[in-house]
């Protein structure tokens, strides 16, 4: 024990105005780990020290066992970042479950309802995934608000589905006619997964999937994600002129870029999530490529991605990838849009099996 103490205490001579170098916390963190909380909590200089460890891995995962441990307080919001920054993962979980079970809750709600709607949608999926079915009413919300970012809705909705009473609770929006058009395939993706086979077997009559080129209604989104295509089968059909994919999107140098590269596609989204980009492309809309509508004062209008913005202009990407500018001076009104401008119903245009091939194409764009 005496071995540890004296170990902390050889940091002594690093004034607390200046972080901690690494190989200084790695030690520092071992020797804290073998000491006993009481100890460290009535002594005023390793409780010191174990703020400035604090402080230097503040927004790291390795931090919540620390905080857990010795049970500091005030340390909310260097929690909230590791779960947002590790929504999946145990620390982030346990992290956001502390925040919850603290004073936390009105940081939680404020990030919730900010202006980034990254760090929402992320916050949101952290709450998802915190195995506290206390979140679901700030979760609810996020889904009913019709002007939510649609990716903070999502996870919202994915959020809920993953407890019994907030499963029920979909269903119930779904069935009274509450559940924006832009969440259903969200929620009947959600809920086709989950462990309560009454509330799946209701969701599967409540929210039924889309409908295939064939007319017949194509398989839930997790049976689909099985499913093995031909990569070369594929990629012609992503060059299709119907399908379009190559309009919008640029794989390589190839394409038009209007919405995000797929270049490297396969690294970044599970099939799962490709399939449902595709089936109901506005139910989650990258960030940055939110389509607005630019209402001018001459009557005129703009609709597509705000590509830059200066104090004098916007720049504004339309479908076909022209971009036009227009001055502020000029502009009555902008509003986000609730719909992708990635076009619905390109799955109407191929056949199941086609569908898959496209998927495993998809899929396959991955970083070499």
């Amino acid at each position: 024990m005496k071995l540890f103490i004296a170990i902390l205490f050889l940091a002594g001579n690093l004034s607390a105005a200046n972080p901690l170098p690494p190989e200084q916390v790695n030690t520092l963190i071992g020797a804290l780990g073998r000491l006993d909380p009481a100890l460290v909590n009535s002594n005023p200089a390793l409780k010191e020290r174990l703020g400035q460890v604090l402080d230097a891995v503040r927004g790291e995962a390795r931090s919540v066992a620390l905080i857990k441990k010795f049970q500091v307080k005030g340390r909310e919001s260097d929690l909230l970042a590791v779960a947002v920054k590790h929504p999946n993962d145990p620390a982030g979980v346990e992290a956001m479950g502390m925040v919850l079970a603290g004073d936390g809750k009105k940081a939680v709600i404020a990030l919730l309802i900010g202006k980034d709607a990254q760090q929402a949608a992320a916050v949101a999926k952290a709450l998802g995934n915190s195995n506290n079915p206390t979140v679901i009413p700030m979760l609810t919300p996020l889904v009913v608000n019709i002007m939510m970012h649609a990716n903070v809705r999502k996870e919202a909705v994915k959020g809920l589905a993953n407890y019994e009473a907030g499963a029920k609770h979909l269903l119930s929006l779904a069935k009274d006619g509450k559940l924006p058009q832009n969440a259903k395939f969200t929620a009947s993706l959600a809920l086709s997964t989950v462990r309560w086979p009454a509330i799946k077997a209701e969701a599967a009559k409540v929210l039924p999937p889309p409908f295939g080129a064939n007319a017949k209604p194509l398989p839930p989104v997790a049976e689909l994600a099985k499913h093995k295509g031909d990569i070369a089968k594929g990629a012609k059909i992503y060059l299709r002129e119907a399908v379009q994919c190559a309009r919008c999107h640029k794989v390589g140098d190839a394409g038009i870029e209007v919405g995000p590269a797929l270049t490297e596609i396969g690294d970044k989204l599970p099939k799962e999530e490709l399939y449902a980009a595709i089936l109901d492309p506005s139910a989650g809309i990258s960030f940055g490529y939110e389509a607005w509508l630019v209402t001018m004062k001459d009557g005129n209008a703009a609709f597509g991605i705000i590509e830059s913005e200066t104090d004098d202009e916007i720049s504004v990407k339309g479908p076909t990838g022209a971009v036009t500018k227009h001055a502020k001076a000029n502009i009555k009104s902008r509003a986000q849009q609730p719909v992708s401008l990635m076009p619905s119903g390109l799955h109407l245009t191929m056949k199941e099996a086609e569908l898959v091939d496209l998927i495993e194409y998809l899929s396959s764009l991955k970083k070499k």
